[in-house]
């Protein structure tokens, strides 16, 4: 057997294995279309994490805390994401009126012409995506994906070993 059809007989098992099982169809598909997204942007020169940031940002006056919960990123990427954001002139911050500690993010006028680009690029990996499906099942997905996270998965289950988004380097 050829190594091309060993491939492809672990891809098979590993697909009907999980098949029933929602945790890991929705963590590959997370992981092939964030991959996707990060690809397409690279030449617009933001990140996909960036573009969220910034893409929530401008939907009012959010502190970098508040954002990361918007977002679903932790402190530490945060303070790293927005950094690099201010870096290039797509952000800035500035002093929270009702409490000092806090930072407001707010975007940038080169900031609003990015995610305005990099909402067309979305748009266009999200179509070729859902492309795979009918428009009836592509608007299915969308429909129950935005109801469970806007419902029984809007918060996370507090976990005595917290989950890892990906390995430390060390």
């Amino acid at each position: 057997m050829g190594l091309k059809t060993q491939e492809l007989d672990v891809e098979s098992a590993e697909a009907s294995c999980f098949a029933g099982n929602l945790a890991w169809l929705l963590y590959r598909a997370h992981w092939a279309l964030a991959s996707e997204l990060t690809a397409a942007l690279e030449p617009l020169g933001v990140s996909a994490r960036g573009f969220h940031v910034l893409q929530a940002a401008l939907s009012g006056e959010h502190t970098q805390t508040e954002l990361a919960g918007m977002v679903g990123l932790d402190k530490t990427t945060m303070v790293a994401t927005v950094d690099e954001l201010e870096r290039v002139g797509l952000a800035e911050r500035r002093l929270a009126p009702h409490d000092r500690r806090a930072r407001i993010v707010s975007v940038t006028t080169a900031g609003k012409r990015k995610v305005a680009e990099a909402e067309k690029v979305k748009q266009s990996v999200q179509r070729e995506v859902l492309g795979e499906l009918s428009a009836r099942e592509g608007q299915a997905l969308m429909d129950a994906l935005s109801k469970l996270v806007d419902g029984r998965l809007a918060e996370q289950a507090e976990c005595v070993t917290p989950l890892r988004r990906r390995t430390p380097r060390g």
